[in-house]
């Protein structure tokens, strides 16, 4: 079975070593909608005061993503202070540069804006679509088959996406599945 989560509900999540060890907790998701895929966590301590370690963890160093932890082989894993990865943090960290961005279609159909990212959790995670508030306020989740066209504050995904949503992450995946199939069914129709 898949799961899906929501970026921001990876915030807070614990980085815990195959032996253990309590290394700190997810501050910001670093990933790249163009591409589909998550590529970073920054990181801050445990505990109420705890503030940022300036460290982050590639997602190539990540062992797994659970519902309850991030897990890494071990604490050399981490990298300090890797400033490509925070200065990419600060620009994408948690989908800022995503979140607010309005979603259209390629056919010019007006899906709403940005609020968060849904990621397909496991080995390895991609981006498996966005929520997104419509006009009439509603929330509603969006799935994407592989990368999207990302420009400025605009998401351009294709015009299957429009007729595949779901209203929270249990029926997310049979939306998923059902716009895979449609890209699939597409693909067979061109050949």
């Amino acid at each position: 079975m898949t799961t899906y989560t929501r970026a921001r509900d990876i915030s807070g999540t614990p980085v815990v070593t195959l032996h253990g060890e309590d290394v700190g907790q997810v501050k910001d998701v670093v990933f790249d909608p163009a591409r589909g895929s998550v590529s970073a966590f920054t990181l801050s301590g445990r505990g109420l005061l705890a503030g940022p370690l300036h460290r982050t963890l590639s997602w190539a160093d990540v062992h797994g993503l659970g519902p309850d932890a991030v897990m890494v082989r071990d604490e050399d894993t981490l990298e300090e202070d890797n400033r490509k990865t925070r200065k990419k943090a600060s620009r994408s960290g948690s989908g800022v540069g995503v979140l607010g961005a309005t979603m259209i279609t390629r056919d010019g159909t007006l899906m709403g804006t940005v609020t968060d990212v849904i990621i397909e959790t496991g080995r390895d995670p991609v981006v498996a679509g966005y929520e997104v508030e419509t006009r009439e306020r509603r929330r509603v989740l969006v799935p994407v088959a592989g990368p999207v066209a990302v420009s400025g504050d605009r998401i351009v995904v294709p015009d299957a996406a429009a007729r595949h949503r779901a209203g929270d992450l249990d029926g997310f995946e049979s939306a998923a599945e059902a716009l895979r199939r449609t890209g699939a069914d597409d693909a067979g129709q061109e050949g």
